[in-house]
This record gives structure tokens, C-alpha cells and sequence, in this order.
């Protein structure tokens, strides 16, 4: 492998990449010659993230979908796969996180959650990876949490889904990695996005954070690109099954 990096030809379908961690593995993806479906909830940031790709030398394409809803998870599939001919990879970043005591949990607060988190999991690589599997070449990178392992108390939904999506990553791993395959989980532990903005504003809070984390900072959203690249290239192509942890060490 002369360029063992070299996504040039691939296509992935990047869900939640229009801000934060997402926003950050689909502009890595692109610079190593990846075309890009950006996906957002709603339209806001798409089309800058497009141009951010394009200006990059990659094909991108915004879809929008609500991953909430069982349909729209379909459709996303489906538009990806009419904007760029074939999906070859699936970076699964999209994910709701309420933060809330486990007593007030509603209903609603924990089927959004599960839906979001783990249903639409199963429904984007129940669409997207029997035509990887035909073609004999594809990669399924989940994006987890440091919560899987070290569960917040005021995330109990959030943390649950996310060991589970794990689960499922383990599971596939073995059926799909067969047909040429690999499905991995990339789980990052404490980043600086727009999610954790107000938590990480309280200085007494980052500190606390911050002192538990054996690199001593909070990371940031770039830091978990490199990972990302690996995992959808040739150079990780024997890696299969992992969970590939991107957190200075808070989990160990």
C-alpha cells in the first residue's frame, strides 16, 4: 500500500456532520480524498460543511433526515445512495443526549433517546451494508462515548444506548467482517463541542474534568479524526471489531 490513507473512489455517508465531532470526521474524510454525504436534523451549517469538502477536492452532497423517525432513517439511505451511486462507508456520529435525573425520564425522553442512539443504528446498516457486502469492501464506524465504560448518572438513557450500539458493532463485526466489512466503534471521551458548551463553561466542573483525563485537557473535536481515517481506510483494514477509544486516558 503506497497510500494506505488514500480514500480517493470511496464515498461515506457522515451522519450528524453538520457541527462538532461529525462536522470535524467529514472534513478528515474529504482531505483524504473521500466524496461525503453531510447530514444534518435540520438545514443549519450543511451547506458550509459542503463547501468546506468541495473546496477540499471531494463530491459532497446534504442530506437532511430525522433520525427519530424509522422513514426518514430509510431515506437517508436511499438519498446517499442516489447522490453518489454506492455508499462505501458509514460513520455513525448522529446521537440525543438528554441530561436529566433517571427518575424524570419520560417516556418520550427515553424512546427519542434509544431511537436516535440505537435503532437508527440498525436501520442505516440494515440498508447500506448488503450493498457493501456484495461489492466485497466496506467500513461501518460507529461513534460511541467514553460513557459506555464510565456511565454519567445524568446521561442514564444516553450511556446505555451507547454500550448497547457497542453491542451491536461487536455483533456485525463477526456476520459482515466475512464480506470484506470491518464495523468498529470509535468512542471519544470528553470533547469541546456545542453539546458539553455549558458544562465545560463551569470552571470548577472542567477542572474537575480535566484532572481525571491523564493527558490533562479537554479534547477537541480534531483529535478524533486521525482515529476516524484509519478505521475507514486500507491501513485498518485488519482492525475489526475494536472499540478505539479517543480519550486521553480517562477510561483506563
Amino acid at each position: 500500500m503506497s497510500q494506505p490513507f488514500n480514500l480517493r473512489g470511496r464515498a461515506m455517508l457522515v451522519t450528524g456532520s453538520t457541527r462538532g465531532i461529525g462536522r470535524a470526521l467529514a472534513l478528515g474524510l474529504a482531505a483524504q480524498g473521500a466524496d461525503v454525504a453531510i447530514h444534518g436534523r435540520r438545514g443549519d451549517g450543511g451547506e458550509e460543511v459542503a463547501a468546506e469538502a468541495r473546496a477540499l477536492g471531494a463530491r459532497a452532497e446534504v442530506l437532511m433526515a430525522d433520525l427519530g423517525d424509522p422513514d426518514a432513517c430509510l431515506a437517508l439511505a436511499q438519498g446517499a445512495i442516489a447522490a453518489f451511486g454506492a455508499i462505501d462507508g458509514l460513520v455513525l456520529n448522529a446521537s440525543m443526549e438528554i441530561r436529566q435525573d433517571w427518575m424524570a425520564a419520560t417516556p418520550a425522553d427515553i424512546d427519542l433517546q434509544l431511537a436516535v442512539n440505537l435503532r437508527s443504528t440498525l436501520l442505516l446498516c440494515q440498508a447500506l451494508t448488503p450493498p457493501m457486502m456484495a461489492r466485497g469492501w466496506g467500513r461501518v464506524i460507529s461513534i460511541g462515548s467514553i460513557q459506555e465504560v464510565r456511565p454519567n448518572p445524568a446521561c442514564l438513557v444516553y450511556a446505555a444506548s451507547k454500550a448497547a450500539q457497542a453491542n451491536v458493532v461487536a455483533n456485525l463485526a463477526r456476520q459482515l467482517g466475512p464480506h470484506g466489512v470491518t464495523v468498529n466503534n470509535l468512542a471519544p471521551g470528553a470533547i469541546a463541542t456545542d453539546r458539553n458548551a455549558a458544562v465545560l463553561a463551569d470552571p470548577a466542573y472542567r477542572r474537575k474534568v480535566e484532572d481525571q483525563i491523564p493527558v490533562g485537557r479537554v479534547g477537541d473535536p480534531i483529535d478524533c479524526v486521525g482515529a476516524c481515517v484509519l478505521l475507514a481506510s486500507e491501513a485498518g483494514g485488519y482492525i475489526n471489531g475494536a472499540t478505539l477509544r479517543v480519550d486521553g486516558g480517562w477510561s483506563l
